[in-house]
């Protein structure tokens, strides 16, 4: 069988990284915009998508605004 250069290959115990050139990220900025919220099993569960989680979370919203003395909410 021939032999791999893989076999033969030590890894190092300490490399120096401070060296490398750094290149900025072209995509960091597309992760950076995005607001992802992570949902447990049994909530996602209950909606099938992202419109059904929106449309649930701006029902709340309004009933929690509904409910809010008026003195609260000047107070804000």
């Amino acid at each position: 069988m021939k032999q791999n250069w893989e076999d033969s290959y030590e890894m190092a115990a300490e490399y120096d990284f401070s060296k490398l050139k750094r290149v900025p990220n072209p995509f960091a900025q597309r992760f950076q915009d995005l607001n992802l919220v992570s949902l447990d099993e049994d909530v996602k569960a209950a909606f099938p998508d992202s419109e059904a989680v929106n449309a649930a979370l701006r029902t709340l919203i309004m009933a929690a605004r509904a409910v809010v003395p008026k003195d609260l909410k000047k107070a804000s």
